[in-house]
C-alpha cells in the first residue's frame, strides 16, 4: 500500500490464501479497496524450492486464475485509483433501539461487541455511574488504538471506555485503572498470527483501595477487580480499535486464553524484597499506575531455587524460551527472597544483569529461530545494535538471547509455595492511574 499510495508505483501484493479476508479488510479500511492482490496456497513454511515454484506457476486458490497472469495484469493494466478514495463511516449510534433484554444481548453478540461471554448491558444509568468515578469529561479523547501497524488508528472517548467497562461488569471505582489502560494506546486484541495476549500489572495505593489481589490466586479467576478490569481492557480494545473478528481483523492461529482478562493482577509490593515495578519506571512509591506488556504467549515455570544447581536450572528455563519474546520473571515472594539469599541480588538491577549474562545461545542457534529470522535479522542487517554485532559473531560464540533493557521482574503470589514462572512478553509502558481519577 505504501509503494502504491505514496510513490505511485504499480504494485501487486502477494499473500497466502489464509489471509484473503484480512488483507482485503486492511485495504478497505485504508481507503484502497482496489489494491491489486494475488494469493498462493498456505503453508509456505517447510516447503521446498520446487514446491514453492509450483505455487508461483500454479493457480490462485481464491480466483482460480494463473498466479503469474494476475501479477502481469496487475502491473500492466491501467489503474486510475478511482476506487481508492472511498470514505467509510466510522461512527456507531450512541444508543441502540429499545428491545427485550434477550434481544439486546443477542444484538451485542451478533455484532461482535462481546468476548462471547455474557455482558452487563450498558444502560445510560450504568454508564453515568461509571463516568462519575473520573473527573474527565465524557467526550474527552482518551487515546488511539489499532490491532496491527498495518491498520489505521481509531480514537475513543471517556464515555466509550465507560460503556465497555460496564459491559465487563466492572465497578465504578475501578474506572480510573481502566481509563489508564485505555490511555496506554496498547491493544489487548493485537492481531498477530502467533496469538499473543497482553499482561497488565497494577501498582500503588489503588490496589488496596479497590481490593485487587496480589497474593494467592492473583493471576486466576478469584478476584472481581482483577477479572473485570482485565476483561474491560480486552473489550475496549476490540470495540474501540475497529473490531477483532477472526479471519478479518484477528489472525491468531490458535487463539490465546490469556486474552479473556489480559493476565491482570496487582504486584505484591508489601512482600517484595525490591522496589515496586512502577518505581523502576519513574513514578513515586505513593503513586498508582498500571504497566502493560504485549506478546504473552509462552511461559516456563519451576519450584524455588535449589541449593546446588539453581543457576543451571534458571539458565535452562531461559534457554527454553523463544528469543523473540523477552522474559519477565513473575516471582512468588518466597522465590524472590531465594534470589536474594542464594544469589545475593539485593537489588533487582543486579538480578536483571545476571539474567542477561546467563541467557546466551551459540550464534548459529540464535539466528536459526524463525521469529528471529523474521523480525530481528532485518534490523541487524540495517546496522541496529546489539543485533548487528551479534550477526558478526562466530557460529559457536555465545551471544545474549535478549537485550538487557527487555528483561523485567515482578513479584506476585501468596507464599503458599515458592513457585515462579517466566512470561515471554514485551514491556510497553507505564501509565499513571491518578491522572484519570
Amino acid at each position: 500500500m505504501t509503494i502504491e499510495a505514496k510513490y505511485g508505483v504499480p504494485t501487486v501484493a502477494v499473500h497466502t490464501d489464509k489471509f484473503d479476508r484480512v488483507v482485503r479488510s486492511v485495504a478497505d479500511v485504508s481507503g484502497m479497496p482496489g489494491l491489486r492482490q494475488v494469493f498462493v496456497p498456505q503453508p509456505i513454511m517447510g516447503k521446498t524450492a520446487v514446491e514453492l515454484r509450483a505455487y508461483v506457476d500454479g493457480k490462485n486458490p481464491i480466483s482460480g486464475r494463473p498466479v503469474m497472469q494476475e501479477v502481469v495484469e496487475g502491473l500492466t493494466r491501467s489503474f486510475d485509483g478511482s476506487d481508492s478514495g472511498v470514505e467509510f463511516d466510522r461512527s456507531t449510534p450512541r444508543l441502540v433501539e429499545p428491545d427485550t433484554e434477550e434481544n439486546l444481548h443477542r444484538l451485542f453478540l451478533d455484532n461482535h461487541w462481546t468476548d462471547m461471554l455474557p455482558i452487563v448491558l450498558p444502560t445510560e444509568e450504568r454508564v453515568a455511574a461509571m463516568l462519575a468515578s473520573s473527573r474527565r469529561k465524557p467526550d474527552e479523547i482518551v487515546g488511539r488504538m489499532r490491532s496491527t501497524h498495518f491498520r489505521e488508528y481509531w480514537e475513543y472517548s471517556v464515555e466509550k471506555v465507560a460503556v465497555n467497562a460496564v459491559m465487563a461488569g466492572a465497578r465504578p471505582e475501578y474506572f480510573p485503572v481502566i481509563l489508564a489502560l485505555a490511555a496506554t494506546g496498547v491493544t489487548a486484541r493485537g492481531s498477530s498470527s502467533s496469538a499473543m495476549a497482553t499482561m497488565a500489572v497494577v501498582n500503588g495505593p489503588i490496589r488496596r483501595e479497590i481490593a485487587m489481589n496480589a497474593g494467592t490466586g492473583a493471576m486466576g479467576p478469584y478476584n472481581h477487580a482483577n477479572a473485570t478490569i482485565g476483561r474491560a481492557y480486552g473489550l475496549l480494545s476490540q470495540n474501540l480499535q475497529g473490531g477483532s473478528v477472526p479471519g478479518i481483523s484477528y489472525m491468531g492461529n490458535q487463539g490465546n486464553n490469556y486474552a479473556y482478562n489480559s493476565v491482570t493482577f496487582a504486584e505484591n509490593e508489601e512482600r517484595s524484597p525490591w522496589e515496586p515495578f512502577h518505581v523502576q519506571h519513574g513514578l513515586r512509591p505513593d503513586a498508582s499506575a498500571v504497566s502493560v506488556f504485549t506478546g504473552c504467549r509462552s511461559t516456563a515455570f519451576t519450584l524455588g531455587l535449589r541449593e546446588k544447581h539453581w543457576r543451571e536450572h534458571v539458565r535452562n528455563l531461559l534457554r527454553g524460551m523463544d528469543p523473540y519474546g523477552p522474559p519477565t520473571l513473575l516471582l512468588d515472594p518466597i522465590a524472590a527472597r531465594q534470589f536474594v539469599e542464594r544469589g545475593g541480588f539485593t537489588k533487582k538491577d543486579a538480578l536483571i544483569d545476571w539474567l542477561h549474562d546467563t541467557a546466551r545461545l551459540p550464534a548459529s542457534e540464535y539466528w536459526d529461530y524463525q521469529l528471529v529470522q523474521n523480525y530481528v535479522y532485518p534490523r541487524a542487517t540495517f546496522g541496529e545494535e546489539p543485533w548487528a554485532s551479534n550477526l558478526r559473531a562466530a557460529p559457536d560464540e555465545l551471544i545474549p538471547m535478549f537485550r538487557r533493557e527487555d528483561i523485567h521482574v515482578v513479584v506476585v503470589g501468596g507464599e503458599t509455595n515458592g513457585y515462579w514462572r517466566i512470561m515471554g512478553c514485551t514491556y510497553q509502558n507505564t501509565v499513571s492511574v491518578d491522572d484519570w481519577r
